[in-house]
């Protein structure tokens, strides 16, 4: 037998593995590898800003804190906002110097 039928047909079989690798990757992670039943928490500086988010149990919660309204980007004032998003239920919070934001998502998964 020769040997390029046997080479074809390697190739073929090692594409046929190699090929769905991909599709198995985890779409349900985000970029830095959380995924929505993992618990994490973040805090950082943006500006002049202190950012603290957290996730726990399908829940999202993001807190921006601005000494004296210095960098805060949503409009000024006091307000709340409540809506649907998709089957999450979304509140806004804001003053003046601090912004809160709460996701409550029904996982029925």
């Amino acid at each position: 037998m020769s040997v390029k039928p046997i080479l074809g047909l390697l190739l073929v079989a090692v594409m046929g593995v190699a090929m769905p690798t991909p599709a198995a990757a985890d779409h349900w992670r985000d970029e830095r590898g959380y995924g929505r039943d993992d618990d994490w928490e973040d805090e950082f500086r943006d500006g002049p800003c202190r950012v603290k988010r957290e996730s726990d149990d399908g829940e999202y919660k993001e807190e921006i804190k601005c000494p004296n309204g210095r960098g805060a980007w949503w409009p000024r004032g006091r307000w709340k906002d409540e809506y649907w998003d998709g089957d999450c239920k979304v509140k806004i919070e804001a003053k003046r110097d601090e912004y809160k934001k709460e996701v409550k998502c029904d996982d029925d998964d």
